[in-house]
């Protein structure tokens, strides 16, 4: 009965794209088509998008790979700590996102109509 939003902002913290998921659901399966076609330089991301299969496909890209890891991976991959410190865009785009009441409280009853107002609140975020 929950939704998850997982979005991907720009350098400067702006919307480029988001997917509506389950909120049962793991974050990284909708990682791929999220990217998918999108070509960038670097790719942050926190413990949730720690996947092998996210991993072996930014790599091919040529994408730098900024991803904490899980503690129980076995062979940990090098973090370079000072790009990772620029995921606290995303995280203030939730922030300032979930200032809008509509979207905190999932008040739009269709995913149509809740991607609408994510749109819309994206586009007032940007023009501040």
């Amino acid at each position: 009965m929950t939704t998850k939003i997982l979005a991907l902002t720009d350098a400067l913290g702006n919307l480029v794209r988001f997917r509506l998921m389950p909120g049962q659901r793991f974050d990284s399966v909708d990682v791929p088509p999220l990217i998918d076609g999108l070509e960038f330089d670097a790719f942050i991301a926190d413990k949730a998008f720690d996947s092998n299969s996210i991993i072996a496909d930014l790599d091919e890209r040529g994408a730098t790979v900024v991803i904490s890891q899980h503690p129980r991976r076995s062979k940990p991959l090098p973090l370079d700590r000072e790009i990772y410190k620029w995921r606290h865009l995303i995280e203030n785009f939730f922030c300032k996102l979930k200032e809008f009441k509509r979207i905190a409280m999932r008040a739009d009853k269709t995913d149509k109509s809740f991607s609408a107002m994510i749109y819309l609140v994206a586009a007032i975020i940007h023009s501040r």
